[in-house]
């Protein structure tokens, strides 16, 4: 059995976190089958955009601490590796992903969410960095996304302190995109990604690439990726497709993603 489910939604790709008596935390099968759950979705041309969320009344409540309880340094940072290596084929999917977070986002289920390029939250979804309060730090990237997320200080006050912070403080500090009520909340996010696949995917992906690479760079760096994306598009149908219905006056039918 999987603990991660994948199923279509038309051109959205929707991935569970399913270990629902575990509040879906983090070990190292539930981490191999989400790598493999992405290596699916990338592979699968139907897919063009994925939506994650957890099953039951969590998103994803943490790392296994019955797991990590017993690890040694050397295994400690194993684990972390693994979970990074996870989180940033997560972060560099080409298609956009979407956090619909449902309930706790602890730990390693924030660090989950911050991975994905969009998050959506339920009212009852709780966030934050508990790990100081067990006496380790997070280690699957909450040092670092977090901080280029929300910005240093509010950072800072959610690791250093171990508090959670509700759905409205996340979305307050710029955590999160929106929030929902709990019974809306998943088909918002699937109406969001159905507005993302609805759009030429060569450009989504384009200006995805660009974004992310971005961020990792100075500005002259930065803008020499968005020319380099933004020419590559001119060699696409969508384009010529798109800007002849314009200038027409008519509306484009539909993409042909090439």
């Amino acid at each position: 059995m999987s603990f991660v489910t994948l199923e279509h939604r038309g051109p959205v790709g929707l991935i569970t976190m399913n270990r629902p008596e575990a509040l879906n935390a983090l070990n190292d099968q539930v981490l191999r089958d989400l790598d493999a759950v992405l290596d699916q979705v990338e592979a699968d041309d139907s897919i063009l955009v994925a939506v994650i969320t957890g099953a039951g009344r969590s998103f994803v409540a943490g790392a296994d601490i019955g797991q990590m309880s017993t690890l040694t340094a050397a295994e400690g940072k194993a684990f972390g590796v693994l979970g990074n290596r996870v989180f940033l084929k997560l972060e560099n999917l080409t298609k956009p992903t979407i956090a619909a977070v449902n309930g706790f986002a602890l730990g390693g289920g924030c660090e989950l969410s911050m991975a994905c390029d969009i998050r959506v939250a339920s009212e009852k979804a709780k966030f934050g960095q508990p790990e100081v309060g067990l006496g380790i730090t997070p280690g699957f990237g909450g040092t670092q996304r977090l901080p280029r997320l929300v910005g240093s200080a509010n950072a800072m006050e959610l690791i250093l302190t171990a508090r959670n912070i509700n759905a409205q403080r996340a979305l307050e500090i710029g955590l999160v995109s929106h929030v929902y009520p709990a019974e809306e909340m998943l088909d918002r996010a699937l109406e969001l990604a159905d507005a993302i696949a609805a759009n030429a995917q060569v450009a989504v992906r384009q200006s995805k690439a660009a974004v992310r690479r971005g961020l990792q760079a100075d500005m002259a760096t930065g803008v020499a990726y968005e020319s380099e994306a933004f020419g590559l598009c001119f060699a696409t149908e969508d384009q010529k497709d798109a800007m002849a219905a314009f200038l027409k006056k008519e509306k484009l039918p539909g993409f042909k993603n090439k």
